[in-house]
């Protein structure tokens, strides 16, 4: 084994070589042999040697060969090399270590101290290989809020006041190989309130994997319905109202942030097998129209994580373990009949004050107390007795 193969990928290598090499530095060596034990999930597939050394070698059971060097004598001073290939296509990665015992020995007796190098243990570590990767969607991808849009757009539960949306995310977990996934844990977040203090948002209704493949845990909102009270009066809402704008992400990511975590344990995933994991959701809308935002948007993330108990490892520089998944909640930026009834008061009120102001700030400077009719009638008269001397000057 060299120093680079830190370890056997189940799945990626075909077969295995031994390469062997004995020397005899004594006397000639009757009816050597040499011995290999091995794992019962491997399957013999040929002995090759460079040249022809007289090296034949027999299964004598279904996990122990037999090679038999220079029959029927092993020359003094001499060394074989030669190489055992065995077919590693069905090793299951039950046991940790591929393990070989390789014994050599011969009809001659042989002095008990030099028996120390006759017997060799070759192993190498089984690992499982694998390259996991997600993907997901979610559906509808955006949706309008508020308290113009229809109540039929929504889903209202028994016994509950509130208008929930409905939100159906799909995630696929695949493993591209090379080696089986014996199991793993998805792990999925929803950023699950507006704020530190807030109520929480998301009511999971129900969560399905494919081919029964796993089982997802999650702790249930025993709450679902909230409705936040409103205490501000009504120029506080006008005011909100116009300064609603603006976008609002939430992430779990972000430090602080209190999230629904959902654990899902994954069972064997095969070669370029996938397993689809379906999660239907409510999301309480009333809790998002007392946010002073325009446009809230939701990053769902997924997670696939193996577990290193099981002895799997993921291909360096594979496909990401990890998908973001997101969804927008946008207001409709309608406001309420009675704030618009509030609105055109408060114009017309302010008109009026504007008006009535211009009128009296005319009036302290003077405008509405000028003579305009003593001014009309001295225009007047001006004209008329311009008029009259140049009729006197015509008739000269």
């Amino acid at each position: 084994v060299d120093d680079r193969t830190t370890y056997l990928a189940l799945g990626a290598v075909r077969n295995i070589s031994l390469n062997i090499s004995i020397s005899n530095i004594g006397d000639d060596a009757y009816d050597t042999n040499v011995f290999f034990n091995f794992s019962g999930e491997l399957f013999f597939i040929k002995m090759w040697q460079k040249e022809e050394l007289g090296i034949a070698c027999e299964l004598l059971e279904s996990d122990f060969l037999k090679c038999s060097v220079g029959f029927p004598f092993m020359r003094s001073k001499s060394r074989y090399e030669f190489s055992v290939i065995f077919d590693t296509s069905h090793l299951s990665g039950q046991e940790e270590t591929l393990t070989f015992l390789i014994t050599a020995q011969s009809g001659n007796l042989e002095r008990t101290e030099s028996l120390h190098d006759n017997t060799l243990t070759l192993s190498v570590p089984l690992m499982h290989e694998v390259d996991s990767s997600i993907n997901g969607e979610v559906f509808p991808t955006s949706f309008f809020y508020g308290d113009s849009v229809e109540a039929s757009n929504f889903v209202q539960l028994e016994n509950h006041e509130c208008l929930f949306q409905s939100l159906n995310f799909t995630l696929q977990v695949y493993n591209a190989g090379p080696s089986t996934l014996p199991g793993a844990f998805l792990d999925i977040s929803f950023p699950n309130r507006l704020s530190a203090t807030g109520a929480k948002i998301f009511h999971v209704q129900q969560m399905m994997v494919g081919q029964d493949k796993g089982n997802c845990f999650f702790h249930k909102n025993p709450s679902p319905c909230v409705i936040p009270q409103e205490n501000e009066n009504i120029f506080h809402t006008i005011f909100a109202f116009f300064t609603k704008s603006g976008r609002k992400v939430l992430d779990c990511e972000r430090p602080g942030r209190s999230c629904l975590i959902i654990r899902c344990n994954l069972s064997s995933l095969a070669k370029a097998e996938s397993c689809d994991i379906s999660i239907y959701t409510l999301l309480n809308t009333e809790i998002l129209k007392k946010d002073s935002s325009s446009v809230i948007q939701f990053v769902t993330r997924a997670k696939v994580r193996v577990d290193p108990a099981l002895r799997v490892v993921e291909v360096p520089s594979g496909s990401p373990e990890e998908k973001p998944v997101v969804f927008e909640a946008l207001h409709n930026l309608e406001p309420r009949g009675y704030v618009v009834g509030w609105i055109i008061a408060i114009s017309l009120l302010v008109g009026i004050l504007i008006f009535l102001l211009l009128a009296v700030l005319l009036w302290k400077m003077g405008f509405f107390r000028r003579r305009y009719k003593e001014i009309i009638e001295a225009e007047k008269n001006r004209k008329e007795n311009e008029d009259s001397w140049d009729w006197v000057q015509k008739n000269q």
